[in-house]
């Protein structure tokens, strides 16, 4: 990817006063100091980028194309995200949501191609407003909580994680009245996702699915100290680990998933016991206070995507969860009513060509049967299952677990 926007020689501060939008990658990546400002000035003018990134045993080349990517997407205006989005309230065909950073340019890019294809007629009728992931869903919740008519919603919606579509007051509420139906076309999901320890495939058939975020753990082995590195979320909550993990808070779609398959598993006992082992230091509400002094996570549980920044030769040492990567699944909802307008597009977007984008730039693995996942040989999902989605209320759950772990969590 090309850099047009900094040199490796940069000091951090350099890239982070010119590109704000960078600091949250630093942070979650290992700089905690850049989340504060007088430490990111202090720290951030005497090390240069490629300097720092060598530090980490990161690897350069992965670590700058995730920088451009997060760039890109704020700066670079002309993208087709933009052109569609001038005036949605006149379209015929409404298609709304988030996408991850690593995949979305490269995703949009595929989509316009696609459009170039189509009929004019039928594009010019088509507007879209697929926004970067790292932007939250504030926006999107506040379309569906003033949209109590399903009329008005989008015709597609696509985003990850659980509380926009199962709380009641969000999609729940549309859910409920049988607005969405499957139109993926996907009849058998990948075998990664349907086999003898998962199954994916919404049996109700409302939701689909294009692929999953999974979590996996990353182990400084340098700082084990003569522990065991964990290789099960069982052994991620042992009493050993205190103060020793970092949490990706920040990233509620994950976060939330992570905390309801714990909560499945381990009950309100293995929430509070995450918490517990989460570092003090790296808690969002420590991070601002300039006097605390940064200490690296033994082990950081983080979207596999991220592995990638890892150097060979490093200390740090990947480790795919062997009781199953837990997912944060990302999610097609479509409108039943509009089958007949949207179900090309639908079909389009669950296609193997939208799911290599996921798989390759993203390490998101695919539903779609003929795609090839980038997985672990062996290597299993952990999915805390339709039939307990359907028999709880998620968003209650949620927030239930946010609580355990917020309210067990001393913060300093």
């Amino acid at each position: 990817m090309e850099n047009k926007y900094f040199n490796n020689t940069d000091s951090l501060f350099t890239i982070t006063n010119n590109y704000p939008e960078t600091i949250d990658i630093f942070v979650s990546k290992g700089f905690p100091q850049m989340g504060d400002k007088e430490q990111r000035e202090k720290f951030g003018k005497i090390v240069t980028y490629e300097q720092a990134i060598k530090l980490k045993k990161m690897d350069l080349n992965t670590f700058t194309e995730l920088l451009l990517s997060t760039i890109k997407t704020k700066r670079e205006t002309v993208d087709v995200t933009y052109k569609e989005k001038n005036d949605m309230t006149d379209k015929k065909i409404k298609i709304q949501g988030l996408l991850p950073c690593p995949i979305r340019i490269p995703l949009l890019e595929k989509f316009e191609s696609y459009l170039l294809k189509q009929d004019k007629s039928v594009v010019d009728n088509i507007g879209y407003e697929l926004k970067a992931a790292s932007m939250g869903l504030g926006w999107l919740k506040n379309d569906v909580i003033n949209n109590d008519n399903p009329d008005n919603l989008s015709d597609i919606f696509i985003s990850a994680g659980f509380d926009l579509f199962f709380e009641k007051d969000l999609m729940g509420k549309f859910k409920e009245k049988k607005v969405f139906k499957d139109m993926s076309g996907i009849n058998n999901y990948n075998k990664d996702f349907e086999n003898e320890y998962i199954s994916l495939k919404d049996p109700k058939g409302d939701y689909s699915m294009l692929g999953v975020v999974p979590a996996v753990f990353l182990v400084n082995t340098e700082l084990l100290n003569g522990r065991k590195a964990p290789e099960s979320w069982e052994e991620i909550l042992k009493d050993e680990f205190h103060n020793s993990i970092s949490l990706p808070v920040s990233d509620f779609d994950l976060f939330n998933s992570i905390l309801i398959h714990i909560y499945k598993k381990f009950g309100e006992d293995g929430i509070k016991k995450l918490s517990e082992n989460l570092l003090s230091n790296l808690h969002p509400s420590q991070m601002v206070k300039s006097h605390v002094k940064p200490e690296p996570p033994t082990i950081t549980i983080m979207p596999y995507f991220f592995t990638k920044t890892v150097r060979e030769n490093s200390p740090m040492k990947f480790i795919w969860p062997k009781d199953g990567a837990i997912i944060s699944p990302i999610f097609m909802l479509t409108k039943k009513d509009k089958e007949n307008d949207i179900g090309d597009l639908a079909k389009y977007l669950a296609s193997e060509e939208i799911g290599e984008v996921f798989a390759i730039k993203g390490l998101f693995p695919s539903v779609n049967p003929n795609v090839e996942n980038i997985i672990p040989e062996g290597g299993k999902f952990m999915w805390v299952g339709w039939d307990y989605i359907y028999d709880n209320d998620i968003g209650t759950l949620i927030k239930k677990c946010e609580k355990i772990f917020f309210d067990k969590k001393e913060v300093k």
